[in-house]
């Protein structure tokens, strides 16, 4: 049995817990990417800037982390894609003076998308987020930099994401923060306001946002998951802190059905040694 990590019968100031250190963090997650990068013979990284927090808050770390102009940001609108997204990624471009280029997805998505006339948004952002993903790949052996991923806790927590798509990267540097987390720190760096101040929203259709997409706002979900997640809280001990039932159930349920997103392919395992199984550690390597 698991022993909850904050006592159910009390009261708990969730705001309070979910405050972080963000000098501290940013020292953690600036050197995270430094050993990530450099330990595999690299020096240089590549991010899709979106305009939203996430990748925002994401070039900052990495700009510390290799110097600006190792980093190479990467513009990817859709024709439906809101100017407002470019012009905030050039924002965070021309305060840290990255390098960068725009691309637009448009003509390679497009034909997918034509040929099924009866497709719903999720299908076309799931063939727009993969095909993002292509295009930072091939900037990877372009630019000879690893690519650095954006998605945080809540997202990766909820499946909030698309397979080989936004989840796809090199590494993830901020994918312990809850959303609620990302705007402490990405305000402490000195990301701009207008980003911090916006709706969050993958831009994938027109008014498009994550919230009215999942049903409820991040700062209360990030509340509830930090209790089920970090603290260790059943659903009835989550309940007894003030939250529905319903709610619970529902953000618990989803958690639970998306954990297949937050690991890697399962393999049968036929051997002594399988791979993800078995063959783990760096240890095993000679040489």
């Amino acid at each position: 049995m698991v022993t909850t990590l904050i006592q159910p019968q009390q009261r708990v100031d969730v705001d309070a817990l979910l405050r972080i250190n963000t000098d501290l963090a940013t020292k953690i997650i600036v050197g995270f990417i430094q050993d990530a990068v450099t330990k595999v013979g690299y020096s240089r990284a590549v991010i899709g800037l979106s305009g939203g927090i996430d990748s925002a808050l994401v070039a900052f770390l990495a700009a510390r982390a290799l110097g600006a102009e190792n980093v190479l940001a990467v513009r990817m609108p859709y024709r439906t894609s809101s100017p407002e997204s470019l012009s905030d990624a050039q924002a965070v471009i021309d305060q840290l003076g990255l390098p960068s280029l725009t691309i637009d997805i448009t003509p390679m998505v497009q034909p997918l998308i034509d040929l099924f006339p009866d497709m719903d948004s999720v299908r076309r952002g799931n063939i727009m987020a993969r095909q993002r993903m292509i295009v930072l790949y091939d900037q990877s052996a372009a630019w000879r930099g690893l690519v650095i991923g954006t998605s945080n806790k809540t997202e990766v927590l909820l499946g909030y994401s698309t397979l080989f798509g936004d989840s796809a990267a090199a590494l993830q540097p901020i994918e312990d923060l809850y959303k609620t987390q990302v705007r402490q720190l990405a305000r402490a760096l000195g990301v701009p306001q207008r980003i911090l101040d916006k709706p969050p929203s993958a831009d994938l259709w027109v008014g498009q946002t994550d919230e009215g997409e999942l049903g409820y706002t991040y700062a209360e979900v990030d509340r509830l998951l930090y209790l089920l997640v970090d603290g260790r809280y059943t659903v009835d001990e989550a309940v007894e802190q003030g939250f529905d039932r319903a709610f619970v159930e529902r953000v618990w349920r989803r958690v639970r059905q998306n954990h297949f997103k937050r690991t890697m392919p399962n393999v049968a395992k036929l051997s002594r040694r399988s791979i993800g199984h078995d063959f783990l550690y760096l240890r095993d390597w000679a040489g």
